[in-house]
């Protein structure tokens, strides 16, 4: 069945249900309603009646009250307590029990309306129609209800898939696209975080500058491939070094920095992390450049420390003068023969 411009599968035409025992009364009912926009299902008895129930749903059931093996009250009684078609609507047609006793248990067992024999055309059809108006009308609203399903879930998914792209976007403007660290922007702002945090505990903390010590002439010789690779391993041996809690960045090219928050109230703290990190550096890299094989490389590194809230004293913008006093740290060390670490105002102190 084609769907409509919606998506979604028209309405199917509604189904009416005759039940009656007399083969001239189906004749007689088909006849009248053959100008209902309906199509009609006619059954000669209770038990055909409830087994078309089984195959079809119906807008409306006209089933007669005297019949030989299940007589109306019964199938009705069947269908009202089946959850399938318990809302099925049932008008008895019927010459008997006209009183009202027996349209009271007509009412009982399910049925909504009477119709007395010999049928009356017009009240007939003006009733059926009222019913088929009402079948169709919550059909309608069924659909209505199913296409607002559906338009809410791939709303969902649309918002699902935006909240995802915005989030793509957030990483990718705070996160350096090779090593996934936080890059400059995030670095800054990480900084800043930890002075404030700092302030309010009244704590400690470092700022560690690193510049890798032969890293051109790998990517010189072994090709800029080489040089990425080499970048993100050093970026994970960095951040497998470091606590959570701290912050590993790279500010670009092969410098990178380490935010240390809480220090120990000994500086030499800061110092020994530096050492540390000067050792897993100083380890050979094995990279896989694929058909012409691994390649191994050994580097080394230059780092800069300044601490807060030694290097900040007296001045007005406390970032700037801690990274100032780092990278002129990790500069001396450059300057003093390279894979050293030099604390900020402070002599070099060589590699172990």
């Amino acid at each position: 069945m084609p769907s409509d411009a919606t998506g979604l599968q028209p309405l199917p035409r509604p189904k009416i249900l005759i039940v009656d025992d007399t083969p001239a009364n189906l004749v007689a009912m088909r006849r009248l309603l053959s100008k209902i926009d309906a199509d009609l299902i006619l059954a000669a008895s209770g038990n055909e009646a409830l087994a078309a129930c089984l195959d079809h749903e119906f807008a409306l059931v006209l089933l007669d009250v005297q019949m030989p093996d299940i007589d109306g009250f019964e199938v009705a009684g069947l269908l009202s307590g089946e959850a399938r078609t318990a809302d099925t609507p049932i008008i008895f047609v019927t010459a008997a029990f006209s009183d009202d006793v027996n349209r009271l248990r007509g009412y009982h067992f399910g049925a909504v309306d009477y119709i007395a024999k010999p049928i009356n055309d017009v009240i007939l059809l003006a009733k059926v129609r009222v019913f088929l108006d009402l079948y169709r009308g919550r059909q309608e609203l069924q659909r209505l209800v199913a296409e607002l399903d559906a338009r809410n879930r791939q709303l969902e998914v649309e918002i699902a898939e935006r909240k995802r792209a915005e989030q793509e976007v957030r990483h990718r403007a705070t996160h350096d696209t090779l090593t996934e660290l936080p890059n400059r922007a995030l670095f800054m702002d990480r900084v800043e975080q930890a002075l404030q945090r700092a302030d309010r505990q009244r704590s400690q903390l470092a700022l560690l500058y690193l510049d890798i010590d032969g890293f051109k002439p790998v990517n010189d010789t072994l090709g800029h491939h080489a040089g990425d690779l080499l970048l993100q391993q050093i970026a994970q041996r960095l951040g497998s070094a470091v606590r959570k809690s701290d912050t590993v960045a790279r500010l670009g090219g092969d410098e990178f920095a380490v935010v240390v928050q809480d220090t120990a109230e000994s500086p030499d703290s800061a110092e020994q992390l530096a050492r540390k990190l000067l050792d897993i550096l100083a380890l050979p890299f094995v990279l896989d450049l694929g058909p012409s094989g691994p390649a191994r490389v050994i580097i080394g590194a230059s780092i800069g420390i300044s601490l807060f809230p030694d290097h900040c004293r007296g001045v007005t913008d406390r970032r700037e003068a801690l990274i100032r006093a780092a990278d002129g740290a990790m500069y001396a060390a450059k300057q003093g023969g390279k894979n050293r670490l030099v604390v900020a105002s402070v002599v070099s102190v060589s590699t172990p």
